[in-house]
This record gives C-alpha cells, sequence and structure tokens, in this order.
C-alpha cells in the first residue's frame, strides 16, 4: 500500500504538469480512494485473487485495458512478475513502455554488512517521475505541499473530537517486525500523551493489531482504536484530520503525507537513504540512532544480525513524546 500511496503525488504532478494527458491506473481495488478526486485520473481495479489470477486472468486484465482505449502508453511503476506479464501482452501491441528502476544494484551497496555505500540515493517518488519522463511527459516534482485535500470526519466522529484537542495518530505496526517500535515502548508513549490531554487514534490492519489496539483503547482514556471500523475512504479522511501522526516506515506515514500531514516517524532496520521518505516529510521528524549496521535491509525483511534489534531499542518513549510537542 505504501508504495501504491507513493505513486499519488507523482501522478498528480504529471497531470497538472501535462494538461493534454489523462491516466488511468491500475491497481488493487481496494486502493481506488487513494485516486479520487483526482482531474483526469481514472482507476481500473485489478482483482488478482478473482478474475485477474494467474496467466489467463492477467491476459483478460489486458483485454480489459485494450478495450477501454483511453491510452498508448504503459507506466510499470512496480517492475514486479504481474506487471512484467502485462507489460509482455501490451508490447505485442505495440504501446510505448517504460520501466521503473528500482536500483537494486546500490541499494544492496546501502544495506550490505561490510563496506556500505552510505549514501542517499535516488527517492523513490523521483524513480516513479523518470518512468514518465522516458514516455515523453516532463514533470518537475514540487516537494512542498499536499496532494489530497482535507477530508470531513465519519459522522460517527465528528461529535466526538469537536473540542479543539490535537488529534495524534499512532500507527505502531508495520509489515516486518525489523521496523516496528518495540509494542511495550509504544504502549508508554501512548500512556504518556493520553495522559496530557491529547486526542489518540490508533491505527492497524491484521486482526491481532485490532485485538491489541482495542485492549489499549479498553485501558487508557483519550484512547481510541480506528482498526477495523471504518472503510479505507473513511480512515483517509480521518488521517487528513491529524495534527500529526507516530508511524514507522509504514504505509500509514505515506498516506499521512498525501494530506500534509507532519508525520514523527521511527525508523529501525531501513533508512531514508533507500528513498522511502513520506512526501514532503521534514527530515528532522525522522527519529533513529545512529548505528554502524544500519540500513540493514531495504524494506526491513530481513531479521537482525547482531539479534539485538538495537536501533529500535536504543530509541526512548522520552524522545517520541518530545517530537510529538513541537505540534
Amino acid at each position: 500500500m505504501g508504495d501504491v500511496a507513493m505513486t499519488v503525488p507523482v501522478i498528480k504532478n504529471v497531470l497538472q504538469q501535462n494538461p493534454q494527458v489523462q491516466i488511468t491506473v491500475v491497481s488493487n481495488a481496494f486502493l481506488k480512494p487513494l485516486f479520487q478526486n483526482i482531474d483526469r485520473c481514472y482507476f481500473h481495479p485489478a482483482h488478482l485473487s478473482a478474475q485477474h489470477k494467474g496467466v489467463a486472468g492477467i491476459y483478460q486484465l489486458y483485454k480489459e485495458l485494450k478495450a477501454l482505449n483511453t491510452f498508448n502508453a504503459i507506466a510499470d511503476l512496480h517492475s514486479v512478475l504481474r506487471s512484467s506479464l502485462l507489460k509482455t501482452f501490451f508490447n505485442i501491441g505495440g504501446y510505448k513502455i517504460a520501466t521503473v528502476d528500482k536500483g537494486r544494484k546500490e541499494k544492496k551497496a546501502l544495506t550490505r554488512k561490510k563496506n556500505k555505500i552510505f549514501t542517499p540515493l535516488t527517492s523513490t517518488h523521483e524513480r516513479y517521475a523518470e518512468v514518465f519522463r522516458k514516455i515523453g511527459l516532463p514533470v518537475v516534482l514540487k516537494n512542498e505541499e499536499a496532494v489530497s485535500d482535507k477530508q470531513p470526519l465519519p459522522l460517527a466522529l465528528q461529535n466526538k473530537f469537536a473540542g479543539g484537542k490535537k488529534i495524534i495518530g499512532i500507527a505502531p505496526f508495520a509489515q516486518y517486525i525489523e521496523k516496528m517500535y518495540p509494542v511495550q515502548k509504544m504502549k508508554a508513549v501512548v500512556q504518556q500523551l493520553a495522559a496530557e490531554n491529547y486526542a489518540i487514534l490508533l491505527f492497524g490492519g491484521g486482526e491481532l493489531e485490532k485485538d491489541m489496539l482495542q485492549q489499549w483503547e479498553d485501558e487508557m482514556a483519550g484512547v481510541n482504536n480506528m482498526a477495523g471500523k471504518f472503510s479505507f475512504a473513511e480512515e483517509l479522511a480521518i488521517i487528513s484530520n491529524l495534527s500529526v501522526m507516530i508511524s514507522m516506515d509504514s504505509a500509514n506515514m505515506h498516506l499521512a503525507s498525501l494530506f500534509g500531514v507532519p508525520v514523527v516517524s521511527i525508523w529501525g532496520a531501513t533508512h531514508i537513504y533507500a528513498g522511502f521518505n513520506g512526501w514532503g516529510q521534514d527530515v528532522k521528524n525522522i527519529i533513529e540512532a545512529d548505528l554502524y549496521c544500519r540500513p540493514c535491509s531495504v524494506f526491513g525483511n530481513k531479521p537482525c544480525y547482531r539479534g539485538d534489534h538495537a536501533c529500535m531499542h536504543l530509541i526512548t518513549p522520552q524522545l517520541i513524546i518530545e517530537r510529538i510537542k513541537n505540534y
């Protein structure tokens, strides 16, 4: 989800700077709300677990897209097996095609255990923009402002947060454990902020996550669990109303960034040098430990070779709390 969210500001910049162009985004159906209200941006759902599953399913998707007859070039911003197969069909049809360069070689050099080349790499946003340039659409990324407008809170929350309290979103989870701040330390952050009269909204996705966040809501006044209670579109609306978000290097950082919400982001195994900082986010809001072993992976999917997860354990709850008080 985070990678898809990162395409939104790029696509919006491309459309703003190329008024003769329209773009059809092909992605998982539930992600459609990310692209609503973007002029000349259309969405075609890919049902990869149903009718678009496997080779036959991708061919069906190709036929659906071709029947739209609304485009003459393909920008592959994902570069995985399924998108490569889809490109093969379009290549036979004579479409102009460009594919994202993920920079695997330099990312490997950045994350290797010995002889790291510790230097900032091209941002993922810029890598996406380069794909559009390859198909003849010039674009200069403007990184100063939100790309999505603030939305009304769902009715269930409008009265609850009408008192002017600062609303802090906290997303304690990430896809991989190496990118997660220790749960008990994060709970201490939540407890302290709630005690200081902030309104706390908790975000998560999996069933175990929902159960834990609900337990936190039950235990602490002023803490509200959002997980599993709202649609994705409603969650985006809620995020757009936050004063600040606390997140890992995860999708919620990128979702908040779309609305210009400042994100205090906590980085462990990964590092912004790999190019995944949130759109328009101030690097001063990054919390990290300065360790020789970081980053040890691009996506946080490799076990800590030291075995102590020091990159996260060295970060104190108080450091996070003090950073939040800037907002």
